[in-house]
């Protein structure tokens, strides 16, 4: 009787952590949303969601490029440095239109990634160790290039900043869209599938013939070009050039929006669902304690207590 009942209150417990993993940030979501509803003044405004959808947008889209990397069993730390790198390459080129500045911006978070995957396909540097060494030198790269603020007065990036369409922005239906077509990639593609099976276990998938090699360099240039992109918006929707400041600490927004969201940091699964949702969780997190005046080191007290119970909850799931 009493394995009896040790079993079904390990039974209970596993149904319960699989529950937190699979549906917490859902609740989460809808926990703050009351919250903000019932005590937050001015919450439940159109101008107050707009503004929060624009807010969310860069960090989405930053972790859907984390959540690939995750995915493969690795990590990307240098995404917040490619933010900064892209917005100094922006400001750089702008003279030659602002199309053409906004993808030599996005190619130099391309050539970050292509370095990243280099790192880690080709040389065996561990995924920590490589991005890390980017992130230092892509900050540095961004403020050798463009070593103080700049305001950025350019008509079309100003309409892709806060330009809408019936009312919706532009920022934010571009992060949906990347948002569809990463879940896409993930679900219904061959290099979907590889990412997966690389991230349950690389020597396997190097066994079974997939190029395991390749692949990584793709999920990093993903990556780079992602915080590339999320840095132009950023950009434009400032407009201004801040290198210093655009992208600090990206990286721990995007990590904890994927992990909440319930991709394991042991890679073979990756929740695009779960991501945005994750997305959406910190940045409610950041404005409840913006709104009831606690200062911004809080909200990083706070993500990083998300991310432990978010860990903790898949560790625990492994171990059964």
């Amino acid at each position: 009787m009493a394995e009896l009942t040790y079993a079904r209150g390990a039974l209970d417990r596993d149904k319960l952590l699989r529950l937190l993993q699979d549906y917490g940030v859902y609740v989460g979501v809808l926990v703050l949303l009351l919250f903000n509803f019932a005590f937050t003044p001015h919450f439940a405004s159109a101008a107050n969601f707009r503004t929060q959808a624009v807010q969310v947008a860069p960090v989405l889209i930053v972790a859907l490029g984390m959540a690939l990397a995750i995915g493969t069993e690795g990590v990307d730390l240098s995404v917040g440095s490619v933010m900064a790198l892209s917005t100094s390459l922006l400001s750089l080129y702008l003279g030659y239109g602002p199309w053409l500045a906004a993808l030599i911006a996005v190619i130099g978070g391309i050539v970050v990634g292509v370095a990243n995957g280099a790192l880690i396909a080709f040389v065996g540097v561990q995924p920590i160790v490589a991005t890390l060494a980017l992130m230092v030198a892509g900050r540095g790269l961004a403020l050798v290039l463009l070593p103080q603020l700049k305001d950025v007065r350019d008509p079309g990036l100003a309409s892709l900043g806060s330009g809408d369409v019936l009312g919706v922005p532009y920022l934010v239906l571009i992060a949906a869209a990347l948002a569809l077509l990463v879940a896409f990639v993930v679900r219904r593609t061959t290099f979907g599938r590889q990412v997966l099976a690389i991230g349950d276990s690389r020597p396997a998938a190097r066994l079974a013939g997939l190029p395991v090699r390749r692949v990584l360099v793709v999920v990093y240039v993903c990556s780079g070009a992602l915080a590339a992109i999320a840095g132009v918006l950023a950009t434009a929707r400032l407009t201004a050039s801040d290198p210093t400041s655009l992208g600090t600490l990206m990286e721990l927004s995007a990590i904890t929006a994927v992990v909440v969201g319930g991709t394991p940091l042991s890679g073979g699964r990756v929740r695009i669902g779960g991501t945005v949702a994750g997305a959406v969780l910190i940045q409610l997190l950041t404005t409840t304690l913006i709104k009831h005046d606690l200062p911004p080191s809080w909200t990083q007290i706070a993500q990083a207590v998300v991310i432990v119970l978010a860990v903790y909850a898949a560790r625990e799931r492994g171990r059964r």
